[in-house]
């Protein structure tokens, strides 16, 4: 038992100091916290999670290929112009399209270009910023669990398979999507009427009285006059056509080769070379430079979640595994009798792990030790976005800087900001949604 608690208290340790860091640093400390279990307390190494770190790789390269092309600056513009055509439902418009723009594109990270003209809609509007743009942040977070090329997504996928119990990524999405798009509606519904009106609001009428907040809050903010390429058009449409090939695949696995065990061709395996061939169109049809690719935002982001789950999966699943006969004997038969109290764990580790596939690579190993079965784990995938909790994820941040009027904050206590409320409810409403979508699936 001793020996437990000293590499709990060294896997939770680095798990701290990583995110303390920050970046790249979880994966690296991940790789230290390896070492130290292998070569200090003499534990076999788990299987580095290879397959799920190419699948990220060929993803996240296909969509910073479409950023470079202009693909992402087209669909915002899109979102636009539904917007602004039905500007009094922007409280409910926006958050979906936040959702569906993170369920096309498997990252949350396009959501930037599109706050500040949800921020614009709801000023010109009369309605209230902070309603809108709270849960269209929340709302780009928790499209990831519903995205066929996140790699939240993908990494459930590749994980249930090497376990022995694959679930398919159709099955994935059919919990995930409803349960995602069920939450968003419940909490922008609870948005639809927050805060005061900003006609009857003291700290808005106050600032109106500096002429330089008036300047700036009647500023145009728009992505309608930027010119969309032809290019761009293309570059959407085969990405589109990239995903839609892995969906196709996935419904009609006849469509696929035998491999040598006489089976299709994985899925975890269909994913990587669909993408990166999609994402070599998009170059040649854009004739984009690969240069610029590999400095994209969105890349960029990408090799980091690559690098984090590299070290973090690996020592989580090390520790796991090294220490699976305690965890089953002393936590096994009360997550069993209550399986809900996993959903609070995942939760809360989130919290501070600010990467909904790099807390799943930590908390799955966990529930398959203690004898959770794979349908039950995945009703509870909504549960892992929970980094709107403390407001420092920098789509929360985006948010607040992008609300000219400062409806949008964090409050005197922390914990008193914008997004905590919208995010229990829409996490809480997807999970419990998930879980029971999974009960019927299976």
């Amino acid at each position: 038992m001793a020996m437990f608690w000293i590499q709990f208290v060294l896997v939770l340790g680095a798990i701290l100091l990583g995110i303390r860091r920050g970046g790249v640093a979880l994966g690296l400390i991940g790789g230290m916290g390896v070492s130290l279990l292998v070569l200090g307390f003499r534990s076999s190494p788990a299987e580095p999670p290879i397959a799920v770190m190419l699948i990220i790789l060929a993803v996240v390269t296909a969509a910073a290929t479409l950023q470079v092309a202009g693909g992402l600056d087209y669909l915002v513009q899109l979102t636009e112009r539904m917007l602004r055509a039905h500007p009094k439902y922007v409280t409910i418009l926006a958050p979906l399209s936040t959702f569906f723009l993170t369920v096309c594109c498997g990252t949350g990270h396009a959501v930037y270009a599109l706050l500040p003209v949800i921020a614009d809609v709801a000023i010109k509007t009369g309605i209230r910023p902070e309603r809108p743009m709270a849960i269209s942040s929340v709302a780009s977070q928790m499209g990831i669990t519903a995205s066929p090329v996140a790699a939240a997504v993908t990494f459930f996928l590749g994980f249930a398979a090497k376990t022995g119990h694959p679930v398919t990524l159709i099955q994935i999405l059919a919990v995930t999507m409803p349960a995602g798009v069920v939450g968003v509606l419940a909490a922008a519904a609870w948005s639809f009427n927050r805060g005061k009106e900003l006609d009857k609001d003291p700290e808005f009428q106050a600032r109106l009285q500096d002429p330089d907040f008036r300047k700036a809050l009647n500023a145009d903010v728009t992505t309608l006059d930027k010119q969309i390429s032809t290019t761009a058009k293309i570059s959407v449409a085969l990405f589109f056509a990239g995903v839609g090939s892995i969906i196709l695949f996935a419904v009609y696995p006849n469509l696929l080769p035998l491999d040598y065990g006489n089976k299709p061709v994985p899925m975890t395996t269909v994913v990587q070379f669909v993408m990166l061939a999609f994402g070599a169109f998009i170059m040649f049809a854009g004739n984009v430079k690969a240069k610029e690719i590999a400095h994209s935002s969105v890349f960029i982001a990408g090799m980091i979640a690559v690098v984090s789950i590299f070290g973090i999966a690996w020592m989580s699943d090390t520790f796991i595994t090294a220490n699976k006969k305690f965890l089953i004997d002393n936590i096994g038969i009360m997550v069993k009798l209550a399986p809900w109290t996993f959903a609070i764990a995942t939760f809360c580790i989130s919290a501070f792990v600010k990467s909904q596939a790099a807390t799943l690579a930590i908390t799955l190993p966990l529930g398959v030790a203690l004898g959770l079965p794979i349908p039950l784990l995945l009703g509870l995938v909504p549960a892992s976005y929970a980094y709107f909790f403390f407001a420092f994820y920098p789509s929360d941040l985006a948010a607040i800087n992008f609300d000219r009027t400062g409806t949008t904050h964090i409050g005197k206590y922390l914990l008193n900001h914008s997004f905590m409320i919208p995010g229990l409810i829409g996490v809480g409403v997807s999970t419990v949604t998930a879980y029971m979508i999974s009960r019927v699936i299976f």
